[in-house]
């Protein structure tokens, strides 16, 4: 078993063109034709987690966030992510990250598991995707593994395409789903792969998706008042303290939600009538934002992702048995508090 086919099953599940534009999900370090001894599942990558890879026999990080979101100019080892991609690099471990395409889908999504760990129920994408959308061609058969080479050299290869056979056995037909951003790209690829014009169709298909996007949003068992939603929320999250608003003198029953620093997702909470909302990173006056419309529960960026670890430890236990998946048990939390 290579990387790449643990890269290419992770991203069956968390296409790479879901991630937000300014996100670096993906291979960061390493060569994907490398036979896989083991996996690391992490938030961040630091040097001490490099460090466990090693220990553990591991040869690919699959971490939450990029340790690399610009371009580096030089490796010479003056902050942590120099430090940290210079040790991956001397023990042949790769490094992929899985972000926010992970936080933007609702099957085995980051969202998911954090309204599982709330307990609601009914839940649904609070902002749904409005930037994707879906491509029909029709290829020559011989022009199929040609396009796929093409695809790959331009950065394509993720696209889940959908083949299928038309009568004569001589042509295809083939859609997908993708970014607006990468139609030209796409278009680009047909026509080198088959040296023409390819005829196709494509549509926006935001409103038949409603499984991509950010955010979450469901309802509790039963409505409770807000200081026991707060005590409930600081146990399940594991969260050593809590940032809120004024609690509202009617009860929490709708929760809107999202992993990491989720403040933009604000008036979709608001909208969708939300009782409370939880997330992270708020700063000073954007919690007057909430005008007495709902709660906001700040509960810290690592405490609102940490289950991310186990959901990628399961996801790719359950897929590979011919190699071992660990949770770290490095605590990255670059964030301690006095209690």
């Amino acid at each position: 078993m290579k990387i790449k086919d643990v890269i290419n099953y992770l991203e069956q599940l968390a296409p790479p063109q879901y991630q937000e534009s300014y996100d670096n999900a993906g291979l960061i370090v390493g060569d994907k034709d490398t036979k896989v001894s083991g996996v690391l599942c992490c938030l961040d990558s630091t040097e001490a987690i490099v460090a466990e890879a090693v220990e553990k026999g591991c040869n690919l990080i699959v971490a939450h966030h990029p340790i690399v979101f610009k371009g580096l100019k030089s490796l010479t080892g003056k902050n942590y992510v120099e430090r940290t991609i210079i040790e991956a690099i001397k023990n042949d471990i790769a490094i992929y990250a899985i972000h926010t395409n992970l936080d933007n889908v609702y099957q085995n999504g980051v969202n998911q598991r954090i309204a599982d760990s709330l307990g609601l129920n009914n839940t649904r994408i609070l902002a749904p995707k409005k930037n994707l959308k879906r491509l029909n061609a029709r290829i020559k058969s011989d022009e199929a593994s040609r396009l796929q080479e093409i695809l790959e050299k331009e950065g394509l290869d993720h696209l889940n395409l959908e083949w299928s056979m038309l009568g004569d056995w001589t042509s295809i037909a083939l859609s997908f789903n993708y970014s607006s951003a990468e139609h030209g790209r796409i278009l680009h690829a047909l026509q080198e792969a088959t040296g023409r014009e390819v005829p196709y169709t494509s549509w926006d298909i935001r409103e038949s998706d409603p499984n991509i996007g950010s955010g979450m949003i469901g309802e509790l068992p039963k409505a409770i008042s807000g200081l026991e939603f707060l005590k409930m929320v600081k146990e399940k999250m594991q969260a050593a303290c809590i940032k809120y608003t004024d609690i509202p003198e009617r009860k929490i029953k709708t929760v809107a939600l999202c992993g990491g620093s989720g403040g933009f997702l604000l008036p979709y909470a608001i909208g969708a009538r939300a009782d409370a909302f939880v997330t992270s990173d708020y700063k000073y006056h954007e919690y007057f934002d909430a005008d007495g419309k709902l709660l906001i529960a700040d509960i810290g960026h690592f405490e609102s992702e940490q289950y991310t670890i186990d959901l990628l430890q399961e996801i790719i236990s359950r897929k590979f048995s011919n190699f071992a998946a660990y949770c770290t048990q490095v605590k990255t939390n670059p964030v301690n508090y006095l209690v």
